[in-house]
């Protein structure tokens, strides 16, 4: 159901403020928040005005956005990635106005879709224990990863660098130790941050200390905040090195005025002036398909007929748990959820949200805010993967702008 601009679904809320929708109905009868019903919308609706006290939304609601896209670096700005992926990140970061002058990854068709997409782009194809970047040192502003996460634990240890070598997290670390860049960002999944009760997590930013690096910026960020159509929390590490500490000072980029859903995601608006172009993509089987048209728009295997339920979950159907990603409909006027590697896995199903198929590739990549001219090389299992993986665009770009202005602040003669 499509709400005017100053109405936020109940679903929405309980999204930005990381709680249950359950949560958010008690809080309306214990008084905290009053819907102020409009006859002709059915669900529960919450008002500006009525989320104005909540930081999180308070922040959409006093956007400076736009101020914040208009930031320009002063002067070039380099960049260096690691584990560029299919580069949602480095595409962000770009508009954000950082020159890449090296970008590291191992896969092959994620090489492809760098090269394809900016034959300029520094794309060096290998593991990254191969690349020696000692020539890069002191020639390098940012330096960014999304390093992959082994799950690792050091509960009560106190650990160094060499003691997470064969990791990683050890790469990543070697390439700041031999660059020292000025500054970098490392993201990571949310999960991270729980890890061994906060023990992982703790490691690693005691590891980058001890390079000469001080921490800025810690936090999970909700891409919702920041247009992108789509549930998605990300990691985000920003780090200084030490002799800037005192003389840079990072402040969070601004979130977007509003939630974007789905139909931004798909349909000509301020997302993307056309509706998304057609694409391949993965298939259902017939009998898969004749059952998710029983699913409604925003519904699970809960809302099939019995009959239905125990056919398609079969043995999981008498196991505990809500298993909520079960022939999962996305709707239309909700952001996606978080994009998996594949749309069609039965438990993250990704279905469209009005017909009976999964999302296709273009799809997908609109969801992570690329853009349409974007290609991705591969297969679709491939390019989904990719797409999968990535940072979204708007998500890098927001950052992006935040580190510009911090970099743009610096006292005069700084960088010289």
């Amino acid at each position: 159901m499509k709400f005017p601009d100053n109405y936020f679904s109940a679903a929405i809320v309980a999204d930005a403020l990381s709680v249950s929708k359950r949560n958010v109905e008690t809080w309306t009868k214990n008084g905290k928040l009053i819907p102020d019903l409009d006859p002709n919308i059915h669900e529960k609706p919450y008002t500006k005005e009525q989320l104005a006290g909540f930081e999180q939304f308070s922040a959409m609601f006093n956007s400076t956005w736009d101020q914040e896209m208009a930031i320009a670096p002063v002067r070039d700005y380099s960049l260096v990635e690691l584990f560029a992926g299919a580069g949602g990140l480095a595409l962000g970061l770009e508009q954000a106005g950082f020159k890449s002058i090296l970008l590291n990854e191992k896969d092959k068709y994620a090489c492809d879709t760098l090269r394809t997409n900016r034959p300029n782009w520094n794309v060096v194809q290998d593991d990254i224990a191969n690349v020696d970047f000692t020539h890069l040192r002191g020639k390098v502003d940012l330096l960014t990863g999304g390093f992959p996460c082994q799950p690792f634990s050091y509960a009560g240890k106190q650990l160094g660098f060499e003691d997470l070598r064969g990791t990683l997290v050890f790469e990543m670390a070697r390439a700041i130790k031999e660059i020292q860049p000025k500054v970098f960002l490392a993201e990571n999944v949310k999960g991270l941050a729980e890890n061994d009760s906060g023990r992982t997590l703790s490691t690693i930013i005691k590891v980058l200390e001890d390079l000469g690096y001080k921490i800025l910026e810690k936090d999970i960020y909700k891409a919702i905040f920041y247009k992108v159509p789509q549930k998605r929390e990300r990691l985000m590490i920003v780090g200084v090195r030490a002799d800037l500490y005192d003389k840079l000072t990072f402040r969070k980029p601004s979130p977007y005025h509003k939630v974007l859903t789905v139909r931004d995601a798909l349909k000509a608006g301020e997302l993307y002036e056309q509706d998304v172009p057609e694409s391949t993509g993965q298939a259902y089987p017939k009998r898969k398909a004749e059952i998710m048209s029983f699913v409604p728009e925003g519904g699970y295997w809960r809302d099939l007929p019995i009959d239905l339920q125990k056919e398609y979950m079969m043995k999981s159907f008498y196991l505990g748990g809500g298993k909520t990603g079960m022939a999962r409909r996305l709707a239309w006027d909700e952001p996606s959820l978080t994009l998996v590697c594949t749309p069609a896995q039965k438990q993250t199903e990704r279905c469209h949200p009005g017909e009976s198929r999964p999302l296709t590739t273009r799809e997908y990549a609109r969801i992570q805010t690329f853009p349409d001219d974007w290609v991705f090389k591969g297969s679709d299992g491939q390019v989904y993967k990719q797409i999968g993986n990535a940072v979204p665009v708007n998500l890098a770009l927001a950052i992006g702008k935040a580190i510009v202005r911090m970099l743009n602040t610096a006292p005069k003669g700084v960088f010289e």
